[in-house]
This record gives structure tokens, C-alpha cells and sequence, in this order.
């Protein structure tokens, strides 16, 4: 263990490695234990953190007016948010835009990239740089590439990276562009979600190689995404039920439906419901991803004090490009079925029934049962249990 680490620090770190191994269900590797001793988290989060509220917020917490607080955030098996608001002044809205990943999902992917000696690695989402220490001490940082969109943050990954000991190869720019200068790789690990995988992180792995990449659509962020590259352009593989992650800076939408999506000329067909539909919108993880592979490019949001006479709860769905949106109504406990309003050329409604029935009758599958194909035109083709058994999504529905 590196001079850096205090008794103190040496007693968090095992309490940390220990609720990691009952997430994980076994033992952390001890090539990953190494790394995790190499590499003090204390030398890696910011001196000001943010902290999740009661409320649904966030609250900073410094490392000067607040070490037990901070030191307790640091080694927690939780994510810890390093930025907000890309940077900028939050104000009385802070979000976050850049984070350390939970310690439990950092040594999931890393296990689930199986590493070999002498592995090139390119991973997209430096953040703090913690996970491309782990795979510099793992690897050497010769073999290390790691790419951060934000200038501020690829400097003060590179500076953790330096005090701790470990010079990989540290790039700002667009991870979803890869780094061809020292392509191919055998790895390439990604720690923001997608919602499509990018030709040039392909065309950047060698035949054989993996890419890892948490996953992303509008309706949900959740899954991840363990693809094998056969060459060609082309890739194949299958989602597991982990994790989910800031999305890709250049793959982030904005809408808001008042400002963006309904307008005062619009006039929606209005029809009755009998199907549970707050509970199918908001029923279970499985459900969730299903729905949205299924719809492809449709979001929702709930409104509970809609500002409508005799409505208690209202449930927003509406596409991407703001072109086709639903509400669906209900009066209050103890009242029958739900009303539904649609508008645009989509009914998303329809659509979401459609897939609820779709998802039963296929046994209620959770991400486990999906996989991915990706051919090198860019195309997407989503299939449940095997290959050759495609699932008919919304963009192949036109």
C-alpha cells in the first residue's frame, strides 16, 4: 500500500471492498484490490463534492468545513457527483454533470472487461480518473487511453492521475469519436450512457475486442451493454440488468412539455383506458428498458398536481422531436380507468399498450434476454434470447 494511505483510509478501504464484495457477490479480484490500494480514492474526488438531498437535489459538501461528511461520501459504495451544471454556476438548480461511480458498478465493468497482461484500453468518460488508475496499475499506463469531454475535468484527472503515480495517456475531446491515433484496442470502456454505439469506437476495436458501455434510451437509463467485435464494422452482444450513468454529453436532449412539446392549437383525440397505466409506466426495471427498446424515442414525465379540474395525477408521453405527445388522466382513488388524450401522427399511448402486451407475452424478459446487433451501415437491430429471434422496434416501424 502507497505512503498516501493512513490507517484511517486503510480501515475505509476494507469496509468499502467489503459492501463491494456483498454487491457483487463474491470476493473483489485481487489484482483490483491492488489497484484500489494504489490508487486512494481521497486522492481523486474534489474537495467539493455534491451530496444528494431529501428533497431530490443536491447539496455541496467541502472537504475543509466538512471532513467527516467528505470522508464518508469518499469511501461509501455509492456515486459521488465531482460537478455540476457542466461547470457553470447552478444557482438554485444544480444537476450533475460529472461524477465517481459507484465502487460496486467500477469493479463490475472491470471484471466484465477481463482484462488480460498487455490489454489496450481506450475509455470514454475520464471523470476523476480513478478507474484509469485502476487499469494503469493493472495494465501499465503505457496501454491506457482515457478520453474526457470537459477541459476542466480532463485536467484535474490528469493532475490525480500524476500524484497518484500514473502517467496513461489522458485526451479532452468527444468520446464517441474514439482516439484512432493509437487504435485498435483490445478494450474500449465507456462511463457515460449511450443510446447508440458509435461506428468509430467499432471501427477503433480490434476483431475479438469488447466494448462495455452503460445504456441509455429517453424512456429509462439502465443496463449494460457487453458487445464483441467480429470485424467488418460489425458487432454483437447482450445487455445485463447494471447501472445507470450520465449520458453522453453530445447525445442529451432538452424538452420540457409546456415549453417545447404542447401548444395551445394542438387538438388530441380523447379515448378511456382500462389498462393500470401509472402503474405500467412506472412498474419495475424490467418493464422500464422493454418499453423503452420498444418505443425508441419517447420520454415521459409525471405532473402530480396537474392544474385541470377533476384531475389528480397526470402521466406526460411524448417523442423526441416533440411531434407526438399523450396524457393520460386519472380522477382519483376509487375512480374507473383512465382518460387519454393523443396528439401528432404517433399515438404513444397505443404504442405503450401495445408493448406492455408485447413484453407479457414474452414472459416479462428483463435486459438479460436482449441483445444488440450493429452492422457497419449504423444499423440497430434488437433481439431477445438468440440472434436470429429480432424484436420489430419503433425505428424499424417507420
Amino acid at each position: 500500500m502507497t505512503d498516501h494511505v493512513h490507517q484511517s483510509e486503510r480501515a475505509a478501504l476494507r469496509g468499502l471492498l467489503s459492501a463491494v464484495s456483498e454487491d457483487l457477490g463474491h470476493d473483489v479480484a485481487p489484482e483490483w484490490v491492488a489497484a484500489a490500494e494504489a490508487a486512494p480514492r481521497t486522492l481523486f474526488l474534489p474537495d467539493r463534492i455534491w451530496l444528494g438531498d431529501e428533497h431530490g437535489g443536491y447539496t455541496p459538501c467541502d472537504r475543509q468545513s466538512d471532513p467527516v461528511g467528505w470522508a464518508a461520501a469518499t469511501y461509501s459504495n455509492a456515486p459521488v457527483v465531482t460537478q455540476v451544471n457542466d461547470g457553470k454556476d447552478p444557482g438554485d438548480d444544480p444537476w450533475p454533470s460529472s461524477s465517481a461511480s459507484a465502487p460496486a458498478i467500477v469493479f463490475r465493468m472491470l471484471d466484465m472487461l477481463d482484462l488480460h497482461d498487455g490489454a489496450t484500453v481506450l475509455e470514454i468518460g475520464t471523470g476523476t480518473g480513478l478507474t484509469a488508475a485502476y487499469m494503469s496499475h493493472r495494465l501499465g499506463s503505457e496501454n491506457v487511453v482515457t478520453v474526457e469531454v470537459d477541459p476542466e475535468v480532463t485536467e484535474l484527472a490528469r493532475g490525480n492521475l500524476a500524484r497518484a503515480g500514473f502517467h496513461p495517456e489522458v485526451v479532452c475531446g468527444d468520446g464517441t469519436r474514439g482516439w484512432g491515433l493509437r487504435a485498435p484496442y483490445d478494450r474500449v470502456s465507456v462511463t457515460c450512457a449511450l443510446r447508440s454505439v458509435p461506428a468509430a469506437l467499432i471501427e477503433q476495436t480490434g476483431r475479438g475486442g469488447k466494448i462495455l458501455t452503460p445504456w441509455d434510451n429517453p424512456w429509462i437509463c439502465w443496463g449494460l451493454l457487453l458487445l464483441t467485435v467480429t470485424g467488418g464494422g460489425n458487432a454483437e452482444g447482450r445487455f445485463s440488468p447494471y447501472s445507470a450513468f450520465m449520458l453522453a454529453r453530445n447525445q442529451r436532449t432538452d424538452l420540457r412539455i409546456y415549453r417545447d412539446v404542447v401548444r395551445d392549437e394542438h387538438l388530441p383525440e380523447e379515448s378511456r383506458t382500462e389498462l393500470p397505466a401509472h402503474d405500467i409506466a412506472a412498474d419495475g426495471w424490467e418493464l422500464a428498458f422493454t418499453l423503452g427498446m420498444l418505443l425508441g424515442d419517447v420520454w415521459k414525465a409525471w405532473d402530480n398536481e396537474p392544474d385541470v379540474d377533476g384531475v389528480a395525477r397526470r402521466l406526460w408521453l411524448a417523442t423526441t422531436d416533440a411531434t407526438s405527445w399523450a396524457a393520460v388522466d386519472r380522477a382519483g382513488e376509487g375512480s374507473d380507468g383512465f382518460t387519454v388524450w393523443q396528439y401528432g401522427e404517433r399515438r404513444l399511448w397505443d404504442e405503450v399498450a401495445e408493448g406492455y402486451a408485447w413484453w407479457h407475452a414474452q414472459g416479462e424478459p428483463g435486459p438479460e434476454r436482449f441483445g444488440l446487433t450493429v452492422t457497419p451501415d449504423g444499423t440497430h437491430r434488437f433481439w431477445l434470447d438468440r440472434p436470429e429471434n429480432s424484436v420489430r422496434v419503433r425505428s424499424e416501424r417507420g
